[in-house]
């Protein structure tokens, strides 16, 4: 399957020591809408009852939506997080991914599901998206924002090689970015 969406759409799979992230198509974002149990066949890993993220409001999805179809050629910038287990199966641990701001910044975002936080998995999947998205054209930084409280959301920016650079768009946050 992941040769086959690697093909279709010309974006492969990131892999890292211990994960899998897998571009977020259309198809996929309407089956985690749907909430049917449909997604779990099309990333083919286990989706448990922790799924979605409690970051992920409503909005969330619409938003990831229509900044994919606004900008079709950021097919890959956001990914499902999957955790390979001893039987050869997946866990939909999380997600990671970005969206184009201005002048060649992507700024990302990025959730583990609690059950598996304080692992080093957040850090792994943004650090492994942040090094891609570096190395594709048009692109000369990345960067992210986190609420001054949040320490292991800065810990994760920190770790993929990010910077404070000051205030966020929010009140009470901080921007981090690294540049190519």
């Amino acid at each position: 399957m992941i040769g086959l969406l690697r093909s279709l759409l010309g974006v492969p799979e990131l892999k890292t020591a211990r994960l899998r992230l897998v571009a977020m198509t259309p198809a996929m974002l309407e089956a985690d809408a749907a909430r049917d149990g449909s997604l779990e066949g099309l990333i083919r890993a286990e989706v448990t009852a922790e799924w979605p993220p409690v970051e992920w409001e409503t909005y969330v999805l619409a938003t990831i939506f229509s900044h994919s179809a606004a900008s079709p050629s950021s097919l890959g910038w956001r990914r499902y997080t999957l955790l390979p287990m001893e039987n050869g199966r997946r866990r939909l641990i999380g997600c990671v991914g970005g969206f184009p701001k201005a002048d060649g910044v992507v700024e990302i975002g990025y959730s583990t599901l609690p059950s598996f936080q304080r692992r080093g998995f957040g850090s792994e999947a943004a650090s492994a998206l942040v090094e891609w998205l570096l190395q594709q054209d048009g692109i000369r930084a990345v960067t992210a924002q986190a609420y001054c409280g949040k320490v292991e959301s800065i810990k994760v920016m920190e770790r993929c090689g990010m910077v404070y650079v000051g205030e966020g768009d929010e009140p009470g946050t901080v921007r981090y970015r690294r540049v190519r």
